[in-house]
């Protein structure tokens, strides 16, 4: 059966069933796929994606979707290859751009895709590259990515992406290719059980077995991949499907009956109003805003002018609210988040976590986090309320629509003078930990800090660009240092920390944002692993630019080995031992290899006209700015430590 759970689940696709869903019961949902007619007509093809579809159960009259139908280049009757219903299949989901890197049991996608007029694909030079590249569309987008690979290897090296996808709530389908059906088990060249492989770390997954229910695999993978909580889906299609001649049924009914029972209801309007009396009984109160606030941004921004509550966003959630309100924005909260908005949380007496998981990274010990406050968990996803911390009232609904009924409250009690909020005192006391407690950096002669240089590149850029990032020091000082004001500017992996991502995802962010300036805050250690992709970002011009914070080492495990290990190292130098003195590998010529404009900066009175320099040049450039390694990420909440633990001076300078 192809019901699929919230929870990972996967499905091998049989013959059609009569047991599918009847109309009836899908009628009660808002189902995101234009009816197709039968026989191609006259008209333009419509390269848009379908409408965003909602995430709760609604009734059809409250949605309505007026979108085109879909004009297909075969005739209705017209028999045609699996692989041609796959790609047009793709098309009808409003796919544009695919991420894909051809092998064996994959060609004949790779040559339907070579047929079809609204796709692109953008090659990557490694399947992993391809996969974060997806990731990178799909965050600076919130449309679905798409990723493709051959069986055996390729699909094993999709791993890293999908687990990634599925910590950080990213919608994604993942297309593999798969030794043919009569080999499937025999141990064949190039064959993984990638179903099995990727259970635990997909939304949702296929094998297909029947080439009739492409349609309905790719309809429902999309459907999974960006409701609810979106994550990632893998459609595995083993090779004799996709050379089978089919005419395909594009109106089949998908058959997610537990799954669709099992999305979140609208909010109810008493929780609502319970939340509300919270609020206004409250004296100190803080907002705790994740990944789940970016879709509902400006829902967020109305109800912190209808309450005057300080936000404190953790790091998926950087954007959701302007982090350059100096007023209401704490920043980033939790291991390296500021002493203000881990102050703020530490002395709250009521906590509204929003679209949060209670990640060890922010909470550090649970039974220390916000001991003061009461607490209110609003999420999508019933399994994570209650998960790590006990809420007071909790609400498993979209935050969208949970925070429109907010306001809705809100704005009401307002007109009717019942409601009267003024935190003015406690964000006074919070200004003077800001006051006290400032985020800051010391300069060492003529070096630069890398604090600085994210500083200068958010003022050369106007706090306006897309930036990814690496995993590492480099990625907090990103979170720290880049005033982030809108959602889908920060692109980073939060829960896996999978080093290599901010190559490829800024791949991913400039082929979906043509019209942004997108920048790869990297590190030394984090870019190599992912530097084939500069022969994709040359061959494509996509003008990514890219700011290499280059210490030599493996920033963050040094910081740890300094605080914790007295400075042994244990292999995080990454330079050449017998030539210390020298920059080891030369990034420049990685560059040049590719033939991208690069230029390396060492003090600080440089780095200015050189990141200008860098912003300027047409297409892609490459920045390797020398920063020391002795450099610390603070403030710092040791693993499992409370706010009284915070660290907040210090360096490897310094012995501990």
């Amino acid at each position: 059966m192809a019901a699929a759970a919230p929870t990972s689940s996967s499905s091998t696709v049989l013959k059609r069933s009569s047991f599918s869903n009847s109309p009836k019961l899908l009628s009660r949902f808002t189902v995101p796929f234009p009816h197709n007619p039968q026989k191609p007509t006259a008209g333009v093809i419509s390269h848009r994606r379908p409408l965003q579809i909602s995430n709760v159960i609604s009734s059809p009259k409250e949605q309505v979707h007026h979108e085109e139908a879909f004009v297909s280049r075969f005739a209705a009757d017209e028999p045609r290859k699996g692989c041609d219903v796959l790609v047009e299949a793709l098309e009808r989901e409003g796919v544009t751009d695919v991420f894909a890197y051809p092998g064996g049991a994959s060609m004949e996608i790779h040559q339907a895709l070579t047929r079809s007029k609204i796709i692109r694909n953008v090659l990557p030079r490694h399947e992993q590259g391809g996969v974060f590249a997806a990731e990178g569309y799909a965050r600076a987008s919130g449309l679905p990515g798409v990723c493709i690979a051959t069986s055996g290897p390729g699909a094993t090296n999709l791993v890293s992406g999908l687990a990634d996808a599925l910590l950080d709530s990213v919608p994604l389908v993942a297309i593999t290719g798969q030794v043919p059906r009569r080999m499937i088990g025999t141990d064949a060249f190039q064959e993984t059980p990638i179903v099995e492989v990727t259970r635990s770390i997909t939304k949702h997954n296929y094998l297909v077995l029947d080439v009739e229910d492409i349609p309905r695999v790719v309809k429902e993978a999309f459907f999974i991949a960006r409701s609810g909580r979106p994550g990632p889906v893998l459609i595995d299609v083993p090779k004799d499907i996709q050379q089978q001649m089919v005419v395909p049924n594009w109106n089949q009914p998908m058959r997610l009956a537990g799954y669709l029972s099992r999305l979140p209801r609208p909010p109810s309007a008493m929780l609502l109003e319970q939340i509300v009396r919270l609020i206004s009984e409250s004296k100190k109160p803080v907002l705790y805003v994740g990944g789940g606030c970016l879709n509902s941004s400006e829902e967020l921004r109305r109800f912190v002018e209808f309450t005057g509550i300080p936000v404190a966003s953790t790091l998926m959630g950087l954007g959701s609210y302007p982090c350059s309100d100096e007023e209401f924005a704490l920043q980033m909260l939790g291991m390296h988040g500021t002493v203000y908005a881990n102050y703020a949380v530490d002395k709250s007496d009521l906590l509204l976590a929003f679209g949060v998981r209670f990640d060890d990274r922010v909470t550090g010990k649970l039974e220390a986090f916000a001991s003061r406050a009461k607490i209110v968990h609003i999420d999508i996803d019933s399994a994570e309320i209650g998960k790590n911390k006990q809420p007071h009232v909790s609400i498993c609904a979209d935050m969208k629509l949970a925070l429109q009924g907010l306001n809705l409250i809100l704005e009401e009690m307002r007109k009717g003078g019942k409601i009267n909020l003024d935190f003015s005192a406690w964000r006074q006391e919070l200004k003077e930990q800001k006051m006290n407690f400032p985020l800051s950096f010391k300069t060492f002669e003529d070096a630069i800090p890398p604090q600085y240089a994210i500083q200068t590149l958010d003022e050369l850029t106007g706090g306006n660009a897309i930036i990814s990032t690496g995993v590492g020091q480099h990625q907090m000082w990103a979170a720290q240092f880049y005033k982030y004001n809108k959602p889908r500017q920060w692109l980073t992996s939060g829960g896996l920390g999978a080093m290599g991502f901010g190559l490829p995802a800024a791949i991913g962010a400039a082929v979906a944002r043509p019209d942004a300036v997108v920048v790869d805050i990297d590190g030394d250690g984090s870019f190599i692993m992912n530097v084939q992709e500069l022969a994709t970002i040359r061959v494509e011009n996509l003008p990514v630019k890219i700011m290499l914070l280059n210490n030599q080492h493996l920033g963050m495990v040094v910081q740890w080995e300094d605080r914790f290990y007295k400075a042994n190292r244990a292999h995080t130098y990454l330079g050449n031992p017998s030539k210390e003195s020298e920059i080891f590998p030369d990034m420049l010529k990685f560059a040049e290899a590719c033939d991208i404009p690069a230029a390396r900066v060492t003090k600080k009175d440089d780095l200015r006209a050189a990141i200008q320099k860098m912003l300027d040049t047409p297409g892609p450039y490459l920045l390797d700015v020398i920063v020391p390694h002795q450099e610390h990420v603070l403030p710092m909440i040791p693993s499992g430590g409370a706010f009284k633990d915070v660290i907040t001076d210090g360096d490897g300078r310094i012995k501990y």
